[in-house]
């Protein structure tokens, strides 16, 4: 097998992973993509711990579970969780930095406030918050370097809030040609940082982690025109759960949904929007081929192992939502997920339950080392070898909230998803008969078996982890015989024996 040291970690944010030619959109125009997942290995279950940008983020720096780290919310839309890992957090790139590695970090961080991708060992531009920063001094000198226009948007699509206001802003035409995109911006200076890091690479042989993370394909999606109507919103089939009611389901979804305005839009304009989101896709898909030629051009292919995906995923009018939330469906927690690393099988696809917290694992384990800190991840090297390993066959995802406090906890089966809402009703859906999610069967008399089996499972899972959300399940639930005092009271008999 490979030798390779060297690790290039591209990451997108909010993507759909069918926005991809390799994950079946026939329609989509990714052709670096759908080359990194025919030469390397594509995960079909490749979930985030969390749908939401910072705590997911947080996960893969640390590989840690949300609820561990406790880094939990979005600072924009914090609700009085922390907004900082403490400084005695580990974090792979310390390990990495100390193992010899560059490090670097190029595009959107988003996992912390006060802490920068630099307090974690990362080279690169200081790029703060959750949608392109496009009055960055760094930006703005590279539009001035290259006699590039500015920023300019129009045709802006937006619905109505509920009190009557206008909604928010989801997408928009870019008055900018590609080269003065934000993206490609991102493109050229993670090729500046791999020139760097290819001369120590062959001048002493230190090895390097770069990272380049997007800001896109996450709303508002703002496009240049050659990607604003690449896709012609005629030939966009909407995702069969537009067809959602909400009944059976807890309140949260149907606010949410007015929330995201869904309603007070034409239907044309829901084909509109994804038409465009696909469009973004097609955008960053061209911008990694250009760091890809770099890399190639260096000669670093056969010594750098690739990854790609993302922090979750996003709605586009599934369910009749966008953005991602307090719904814990497949659209925002089933995520694209390809590893190649050179000397591996090409052409795989694996079918385990993997995580986007296992890449941190991964990482150590390519660097030759130790990835026990990364206490919640494990590292995908053995089946991006083509090994048979036993693999968990379940895995458990989580929330804590955005714009409010609202904790979940799901397990998702080989065929079936069960969520615990503490504040509403328990969601239980059958995934090989309603692929879509819009029949919540926890309900149902028939399905007690598997209701009942799998909260079990989830109850097991969680004591195991030390997520204390069990505590809520242990009086509510059929769990099983109950090993401590629920109230925590220090008062049951066996504390006086």
């Amino acid at each position: 097998m490979s030798q390779a040291r060297n690790i290039l970690f591209v990451m997108t944010d909010q993507h759909r992973a069918d926005t991809l030619g390799a994950y079946g959109n026939q329609l989509a125009e990714t052709p670096v993509l759908d080359e990194l997942a025919r030469t390397g290995t594509r995960f079909d279950r490749w979930y985030t711990p969390t749908a939401i940008c910072t705590p997911a983020r947080a996960s893969l720096l640390t590989g840690q579970a949300p609820f561990r780290h406790k880094l939990l919310a979005n600072h924009e839309r914090n609700v009085g969780y922390i907004e900082d890992l403490p400084e005695d957090q580990y974090a792979f790139s310390t390990d990495l930095r100390a193992a010899g590695y560059n490090c670097g970090l190029i595009g959107k961080w988003h996992a912390g406030t006060e802490r920068t991708a630099a307090d974690f060992g990362f080279d690169g531009p200081d790029l703060a918050g959750w949608h392109n920063p496009v009055e960055h001094e760094d930006y703005l000198a590279y539009l001035e370097e290259n006699d590039l226009p500015p920023y300019e948007i129009s045709d802006q699509i937006r619905g109505v809030l509920p009190n009557g206001g206008p909604g928010n802003l989801l997408a928009a035409r870019l008055h900018q040609p590609v080269e003065a995109t934000f993206e490609h911006y991102l493109a050229t200076r993670t090729i500046e940082h791999l020139e760097r890091y290819a001369d120590d690479y062959r001048s002493s042989g230190k090895p390097f982690y770069l990272a380049l993370n997007f800001f896109g394909p996450h709303l508002p999606y703002v496009v240049p025109n050659e990607y604003f109507d690449k896709f012609s919103a005629d030939d966009i089939e909407l995702p069969k759960s537009v067809a959602e009611t909400f009944s059976g389901k807890p309140q949260v979804q149907q606010n949410y949904s007015d929330h995201w305005a869904f309603d007070t839009m034409p239907i044309e304009t829901s084909r509109k929007l994804i038409a465009i989101y696909w469009g973004y896709v097609a955008l960053i898909d061209a911008e990694i081929g250009r760091v890809v030629d770099a890399m190639n051009r260096l000669g670093l292919s056969d010594e750098t192992a690739v990854f790609f995906s993302c922090d979750h995923g996003e709605f586009t009018g599934s369910h009749r939502l966008h953005d991602k939330g307090p719904a814990m469906y497949e659209d925002i927690y089933r995520t694209p997920g390809i590893v190649r690393i050179p000397g591996a099988p090409a052409g795989q696809v694996r079918d385990e339950f993997v995580s986007l917290l296992d890449c941190t694992a991964t990482f150590l384990d390519i660097a030759g080392l130790d990835p026990s800190p990364a206490v919640d991840s494990r590292s995908l090297v053995p089946l991006v070898n083509g090994e048979h390993t036993e693999w968990q066959d379940d895995i458990v995802c989580e929330f804590h909230g955005h714009h409010f406090p609202y904790p979940q906890r799901m397990l998702r089966t080989d065929r079936h998803k069960l969520i615990v809402n503490p504040d509403s009703v328990n969601e239980l859906y059958d995934l090989e008969r309603d692929p879509d999610e819009l029949l919540n069967v926890y309900e149902l008399p028939d399905m007690a078996e598997i209701r009942d089996r799998m909260m079990q499972r989830l109850y097991a899972l969680l004591v195991e982890r030390g997520d204390k959300f069990f505590h809520w399940m242990t009086s509510m639930y059929p769990v099983g015989g109950v090993a401590y005092d629920p109230s925590l009271s220090g008062f049951d008999d066996e504390a006086y024996q």
